[in-house]
């Protein structure tokens, strides 16, 4: 087994003086390729792109920063990186998506997608150049299915990177593109109030089927009138609401008790919560469906 070696203090001095990526030429420079290979072997230094390195856990900051010195040019995330960056990304992106550097794509690199979007509109996040929120947002929207797109709608407006009308004039500036018209159509039910990807599509399936739009984030109010909790979403004059069950955030013995304590209390109010989990959205619409226009018939006050 190699003996099992420190960084060797001129490389942490190159790193220090050239930020968190090494190019080949500049380890080999201070340290041999076999020194080179053992280090990484060991874990102390982690190949980047080819030919460029890194010391530490890569992340999409010291990807990007090995992206810069790839093409001698700042990069400029765009999609599910920008997405990421935005505060955003509903669909966890693993590969780097940028916006083609000045036509200078160098091809066969795994995890990187370079994609051309002339005029893509630009925003500065911490000294980096990144496509603007909502054009992402309608960007990524376009690629996805319907439940998706409007749970990245959904996320992006619940972070605040973006406003409905932001996102219909990015809708308009991408008019023609593959998919937009199912976008359009889903920027006028988005709502940043909805707390989860999952919420959102459960809340899409309502509304394909012609179900009432219900409120996000329903305060519930004591008799003081302090909003003692919120539901997921609900019809208020219907006392009735829905709550998403996640593996998450609904398991173990103290989430249950909270639970049991929070539902009988709003039973108590004259509420009806209905429990919703990923099967019943993805699985079983139908019964989801039907469920929530039993209980909406029969608690809504006559015409």
């Amino acid at each position: 087994m190699p003996k099992n070696i420190p960084l060797p203090p001129q490389l942490s001095l190159l790193f220090d003086a050239h930020g968190d990526v090494l190019t080949t030429a500049q380890l080999t420079a201070v340290v041999s390729r076999s020194v080179l290979r053992r280090l990484v072997r060991q874990g102390k230094l982690t190949p980047l792109w080819h030919g460029l390195y890194c010391r530490c856990e890569p992340t999409v900051a010291t990807k990007l920063a090995g992206l810069d010195v790839l093409y001698g040019v700042p990069v400029v995330p765009a999609l599910g990186t920008a997405a990421g960056i935005h505060g955003f990304d509903t669909e966890r992106t693993s590969a780097i998506h940028i916006l083609d550097p000045r036509n200078r794509h160098v091809h066969g690199y795994g995890g990187l997608v370079v994609h051309q979007r002339l005029g893509a509109p630009l925003v500065n996040v911490e000294g980096r150049l990144v496509t603007a929120p909502a054009w992402t947002a309608v960007e990524v929207a376009r690629e996805l299915p319907r439940p998706r797109s409007l749970a990245t709608l959904d996320a992006a407006l619940h972070v605040g990177a973006c406003t409905l009308v932001d996102l219909r004039i990015a809708a308009d500036e991408q008019s023609g593109r593959r998919g937009i018209c199912h976008v359009r159509e889903l920027i006028e039910v988005a709502d940043g109030g909805a707390d989860s990807p999952m919420e959102s599509e459960a809340r899409l399936v309502l509304l394909d089927a012609g179900l009432p739009r219900p409120t996000l984030q329903l305060p519930i109010l004591d008799r003081s009138g302090y909003a003692r909790y919120f539901l997921d979403f609900g019809w208020e004059e219907a006392l009735l609401g829905g709550e998403y069950d996640s593996d998450e955030f609904h398991s173990g013995p103290l989430a249950l008790r909270r639970d049991r304590a929070r539902i009988g209390w709003l039973q108590d109010q004259g509420w009806l919560i209905v429990p919703i989990t990923a099967d019943d959205v993805r699985r079983r619409p139908d019964e989801l469906v039907a469920r929530f226009r039993r209980h909406l018939i029969a608690r809504l006050p006559a015409a």
